[in-house]
């Protein structure tokens, strides 16, 4: 694991390299990922983070984990801790894209096939990977391999959701649920104004996403979230894009971050079999 910094529109981004074990003529695909924690937690450490990364490094992957700034902590979200300062929209959304493209312009020095860079994240990380997606698609140039988006929320409102999820999210604790208005107050913490909800690189879901690569959403059985995931999976098959969407079954949001938990290693697999191209992690599912 290789720890740097690179220069970024709002100072160096920490970032940690989980090289894959490759001969020398061998060139590998990568994964640009960036880890969860509704938009103001979460770090490098956390198993969403190290765990994911490692184990897809154990299979072939390189991945390049990334350490965006964080939005603020306040009293709107929670009041279990002190608030706390930090940036707003469209700065970690800025940074992922960077990031990106470091990893295609330094392939060679992690011996990564620079045209199987994958972008990816879980979560308010998934979030960021999308817009960072759009954002490399309207610049033009270098484009991602494909997409992967672990239980992403990328929608300013969330959708509304089917009757076998909403009965699903009906039988989970007050704690494990995200609410209507709670979404809104988290991702209103991130963007710092209501006007800017409405732009399509801060909350990709329900805008043009013709010409995004092939896509894998990647959802929680038992979440609240899955609304979000499997509304975009809808829209990107609508804009005439490739998109497999799988609900990993018996889990929650955020499953990623428990190494603990069977349907973690079993999302591993799947996340590794896209990322390779052998494509061997089952049906798709809603």
């Amino acid at each position: 694991m290789d720890s740097l910094s690179v220069p970024g529109p709002h100072g160096d981004i920490p970032l940690r390299v989980y090289r894959a074990t490759a001969t020398e003529a061998t060139l590998l695909p990568a994964l640009v990922w960036a880890h969860g924690g509704g938009f103001a937690w979460g770090d490098l450490d956390m198993p969403e983070a190290h765990w994911v990364s490692q184990q897809l490094a154990a299979r072939g992957i390189t991945v390049i984990s990334v350490d965006y700034r964080l939005a603020p902590v306040s009293a709107a979200l929670t009041d279990s801790e002190p608030a706390r300062h930090g940036v707003l929209f469209p700065v970690a959304s800025e940074e992922v894209t960077v990031a990106y493209r470091w990893a295609v312009e330094r392939a060679a020095d992690y011996s990564i096939d620079p045209d199987r860079v994958s972008l990816g994240g879980a979560s308010a990380g998934a979030n960021l990977a999308a817009g960072a997606s759009l954002r490399l698609r309207d610049a033009g140039g270098v484009q991602q391999a494909s997409l992967l988006l672990a239980y992403p929320l990328v929608h300013a409102v969330l959708p509304e959701p089917a009757a076998e999820l909403g009965q699903k999210i009906a039988a989970l604790p007050a704690d494990a649920r995200f609410e209507p208005d709670d979404v809104r107050a988290m991702n209103l913490n991130y963007v710092g104004d209501a006007a800017t909800l409405d732009n399509p690189y801060a909350f990709p879901g329900g805008h043009d996403l013709a010409g995004l690569p092939p896509t894998f959403v990647l959802n929680s059985e038992h979440d609240s979230l899955r609304a979000s995931g499997q509304a975009f999976a809808a829209e990107l098959a609508l804009a005439g894009g490739d998109v497999v969407v799988f609900c990993e079954p018996d889990t929650r949001h955020g499953h990623l971050n428990e190494p603990e938990n069977p349907g973690a290693h079993a999302s591993i697999r799947r996340m590794a079999a896209w990322l390779d191209g052998s494509n061997r992690f089952g049906p798709a599912q809603s």
